[in-house]
């Protein structure tokens, strides 16, 4: 209450209270006891089963080289994060989540090793810092946080905050976070906010958002760097980048540290490297354009058309657009829905574009597989040649896949299935 609208009152001591005072005492101090018992019973470990493993999963190893054959192992259902467009990986384990239900597989029998359930819908999972963080949807958004040893199957930390009900996630070696069309979100590997960039659902304080009222597109983050892609209304014609530091001073206010107008307002984020980004520009033709963390055009190439952006600018345009991208040792990949392309990892320039993949890849050896029609191939990085071809029987699926592996197994995910190949 402000000074002028105080009025003076005598000084009441404790045997002076009035009925009034002793029944607003009791109100105050039940709707403690409430408020900690509704943080108790809201807690999210406190209706949830985390099961561990029955014993130490023991990771298999690499797998060294292509393998000349191979058939399938296992499957299990993977439905509740579409957006995550890999298969996801932890410390040699499988990752599915269907429901409020997160299971972790044997990679060489596809076999629970350990789960983690809860009365909640799955609605963002990552893998990072050795663990795996899962988002869950309850009455105040798709916030609430749990991150999970993925070797040991016990809790590590949570958080829960007021978020929008559909998300995507973001990831890197060093954090991990949510993205939607309004807001991103980046965590530590104490699930500690490190940055906020948006419009935030409950507003604290005033003018530390600069870029407020635009619409994310899409966002990418590693090592210290952030880049997001958004549409803004004092930006008609263009769509602009910004590059963010991933710890700023005020986890509430972003730091900028360049922003470039792009022409036309369907670009989006396809790679991001320590120092740059790579950005999608529609067009006739279309370009990939890399620019530095300072704002400066690096890289331009003219490219045929996206497949995934194009669809997702007619049917999706409203919402955040995930880029298919996947890292190699010695290239950054990104799947623009009919073709892959190998992007040098410092000036993300395209090096090497292989026609007629279905998703993503894996290096295995100093050679790259990744998912064709009937099988994998097994391409040299060096020099763009497609060497072999692996035959996989995948039925009557048709539709993207996108492959990785874990141990000596390769793991595609197709549509909601998540399938194990091995030789």
């Amino acid at each position: 209450m402000s000074d002028h609208n105080r009025h003076p009152q005598a000084s009441t001591g404790p045997l002076q209270r009035s009925k009034k005072d002793l029944i607003a005492a009791t109100v105050l101090a039940t709707a403690a006891l409430v408020g900690v018992g509704t943080v108790w019973a809201t807690a999210p470990i406190r209706h949830s089963d985390l099961v561990p493993p029955a014993e130490t999963y023991t990771n298999p190893g690499a797998l060294a080289s292509a393998p000349t054959a191979l058939h399938e192992r296992w499957r299990v259902s993977n439905p509740a994060v579409p957006s995550l467009t890999r298969p996801l990986i932890s410390e040699g384990l499988v990752i599915s989540a269907e429901g409020g239900t997160v299971v972790a597989h044997d990679a060489t029998t596809g076999e629970p090793v350990w789960s983690y359930e809860r009365d909640l819908g799955v609605c963002s999972l990552g893998a990072a810092f050795g663990s795996v963080v899962v988002t869950y949807r309850n009455a105040a958004g798709c916030g609430d946080v749990t991150q999970i040893d993925a070797k040991t199957g016990t809790y590590r930390s949570t958080r829960s905050a007021p978020s929008r009900d559909e998300v995507l996630p973001i990831s890197s070696n060093d954090r991990v976070g949510i993205v939607n069309s309004e807001r991103v979100e980046l965590w530590r590997s104490d699930l500690v906010r490190t940055v906020e960039y948006g419009d935030k659902v409950a507003k604290q304080e005033a003018n530390l958002q600069p870029h407020e009222n635009c619409v994310i597109s899409s966002a990418l983050t590693r090592k210290e760097l952030l880049a997001v892609v958004e549409k803004c209304p004092d930006q008609p014609n263009n769509s602009m980048l910004r590059f963010q530091a991933t710890t700023p001073e005020d986890s509430r206010k972003p730091k900028i540290k360049a922003d470039v107008a792009i022409p036309g307002t369907d670009s989006q984020l396809i790679a991001v490297g320590q120092t740059a980004a790579a950005v999608y520009v529609p067009g006739a033709p279309a370009k990939l354009i890399t620019y530095d963390d300072q704002g400066k055009e690096k890289a331009r190439l003219d490219v045929k058309s996206s497949p995934l952006i194009a669809d997702h600018v007619e049917n999706t345009p409203d919402l955040a657009f995930s880029p298919e991208t996947a890292d190699l040792p010695h290239h950054m990949t990104w799947f623009d829905g009919e073709r892959l392309y190998l992007l040098n990892p410092a000036s993300l320039a395209a090096e090497v574009i292989f026609e007629g993949a279905l998703g993503t890849g894996v290096a295995v050896g100093d050679r790259i597989m990744f998912p064709i029609e009937g099988g994998i191939a097994v391409g040299n990085w060096a020099n763009g040649q497609i060497e072999s071809t692996i035959p996989v029987d995948r039925g009557d699926y048709q539709g993207r896949v996108a492959l990785t592996v874990a141990g000596t197994t390769v793991v595609e995910k197709r549509g909601d299935t998540l399938v194990g190949l091995g030789g």
